[in-house]
């Protein structure tokens, strides 16, 4: 569908927020604008010396954060990085907890999903041949657990599984919404999907690591905006550190089942 560029460009892309380009961990050595059939992406892609690994870097929301959720430009995004060679992203995200065990600060890794979302781009393949790609495990087995053991190693409070309820956006749900979905979800957010539908049509590993910051509002107190950002400040470095420690360690080779997503998804 979409060939690799050169060899030589980075194979692990991060997707996320500007507070993961800190100069301490990530050297930048050069900024590529990719003009894709879909547009351009969020943000030029950063790539650099991340601990010792080439790494790409996409500002999801743009440099600026003025995109907001519901117009994210995916397909673009991840269209831009496949063009790049991109083999793993890693997405970072903010999300709101739906549940008491799932504390304010704690980094998810998800293994599950359930999109609630209502008028997106899900797919590259609109026309030609059909195909439908197994979501069944929708998050990368390798990298959730080498995540997971090098979080347990900083002793940062993670927690293995998770289901992400992907709501539309930008608004933030009533309360009743709230109570619905914590039936059925442990955190709640606005940006992985379609995101990870995308990767995996273009067998590339996603792994999310979500970054709780709120109860959402199920509890007494309706969501702030203020509270949030400054549980993320706290969150970023423990992200950081969990970057830094992680990345040197993925292997180049993969052996998961991500990589032939499209083996059998074809009519």
């Amino acid at each position: 569908m979409l060939k690799n560029s050169s060899k030589s460009n980075p194979k692990i892309a991060i997707i996320g927020g500007s507070g993961l380009e800190d100069p301490k961990l990530f050297k930048k050595i050069k900024e590529v604008k990719i003009k894709t059939p879909f547009g351009y992406p969020s943000s030029p892609i950063i790539i650099g010396n991340f601990s010792g690994k080439m790494v790409a870097f996409l500002s999801r929301h743009g440099k600026n954060h003025s995109i907001p959720p519901h117009k994210v430009n995916s397909k673009a995004n991840l269209w831009a990085l496949k063009k790049l060679g991109i083999e793993r992203v890693i997405g970072i995200s903010a999300v709101g907890s739906l549940q008491k065990s799932f504390k304010p600060g704690d980094i998810v890794i998800c293994d599950q999903f359930i999109d609630f979302t209502k008028k997106r781009d899900y797919t590259f393949y609109d026309g030609g041949q059909v195909t439908h790609v197994s979501l069944a495990d929708p998050f990368c087995p390798e990298l959730r657990n080498l995540f997971y053991k090098e979080a347990q190693k900083l002793k940062i409070s993670v927690h293995k599984q998770g289901t992400y309820w992907c709501i539309e956006g930008p608004r933030f749900s009533t309360r009743a919404e709230s109570k619905f979905f914590r039936n059925f979800s442990d955190i709640i957010g606005m940006t992985l999907v379609p995101e990870v539908n995308l990767a995996r049509e273009f067998e590339i590993c996603y792994v999310c690591l979500a970054m709780a910051t709120d109860y959402d509002c199920w509890q007494e107190h309706p969501v702030d905006l203020n509270e949030i950002l400054k549980t993320m400040g706290a969150n970023i470095e423990k992200i950081k550190n969990l970057l830094k420690v992680s990345i040197p360690k993925i292997k180049e080779k993969r052996s998961c089942f991500c990589k032939e997503a499209l083996k059998n998804a074809k009519f």
